[in-house]
């Protein structure tokens, strides 16, 4: 599983148009899902992201977590993540998880972080999507599981 994580001061995104979902202060998370993952690497992923200290304190500094500002997450599925660009130029996606299998750790992932206290927006899976995303620092981590 990898996660593109920005902080945001806000985020959106569009279907046809439409918003689907929608942030304020919080997190916007691309999340890309490998043929191997599971719920165990949602449920890993999810606790990593809502408890990541990259919101700053009275100090100035990453100090707190998405939890403890009462931020929310906007997730968005990214099978792009798992795009091998290492040979010729144009990326293969054998290591990305196939759609069936993609959306249920996706949904798995987006239940855990919301289990945990964090209200949950997010994307259409397998759709085309705008991404709107006023990147807040900025802050732009990628996790690996």
């Amino acid at each position: 599983m990898r996660a593109v994580v920005q902080r945001v001061s806000s985020a959106r995104v569009l279907v046809d148009g439409e918003i689907t979902g929608s942030v304020g202060i919080g997190v916007c998370v691309l999340l890309g899902v490998s043929r191997t993952d599971s719920g165990k690497e949602a449920e890993w992923m999810a606790d990593k992201i809502v408890n990541l200290r990259i919101f700053e304190d009275d100090e100035g500094k990453m100090n707190r977590s998405l939890l403890e500002v009462g931020g929310a997450m906007l997730a968005v599925s990214q099978f792009t993540l798992y795009g091998d660009c290492r040979k010729g130029r144009r990326p293969s996606f054998v290591d990305a998880a196939e759609p069936g299998h993609a959306n249920e750790v996706y949904e798995s992932f987006k239940r855990f972080a919301s289990k945990s206290g964090v209200h949950v927006e997010s994307g259409v899976f397998q759709a085309h999507m705008l991404v709107e995303i006023e990147n807040d620092g900025p802050v732009t981590l990628v996790i690996d599981r």
